[in-house]
């Protein structure tokens, strides 16, 4: 396992990712809705590793459904920053982090995706096949 960490700006969310792979070898997405554009965004995962987040004061997070609303956008209502993205399934949670919320950490070269394109039950079936699936304190 590769392990890294991170945080928002002010600390309050942090994030702790296990990668089954070499870092560099993931690329992260650079997803081009007019949401994550503006947060300059870009989302890696691994379905085989995980993800722990663990939030400080929670009353200071935020979550925020844009796109179709499947997903929520979680974000730092102290400071703003946008931590990465959740997806509840029959009370599952599947989640992907933003890559600039992480410590030094060499991943390849970001791709550009657009999920926008896609139906919801597409979204759905792309998040199942592509993002964290240990994902704690969500």
């Amino acid at each position: 396992m590769h392990w890294n960490s991170g945080r928002c700006h002010c600390g309050n969310i942090t994030v702790q990712i296990a990668l089954t792979e070499n870092p560099e070898t993931y690329r992260p997405r650079a997803c081009d809705c007019e949401f994550c554009r503006k947060h300059g965004a870009a989302y890696v995962s691994d379905p085989n590793g995980s993800l722990l987040i663990h939030t400080i004061e929670p009353q200071l997070s935020s979550r925020y459904r844009q796109g179709n609303g499947g997903a929520e956008m979680l974000l730092c209502g102290r400071c703003g920053v946008l931590i990465g993205a959740l997806y509840a399934d029959a009370g599952h949670c599947l989640g992907v982090v933003n890559v600039r919320v992480l410590e030094a950490i060499a991943l390849g070269s970001p791709e550009t995706v657009s999920p926008k394109t896609l139906t919801a039950s597409a979204k759905v079936e792309r998040w199942h096949r592509l993002w964290f699936r240990d994902v704690q304190g969500a």
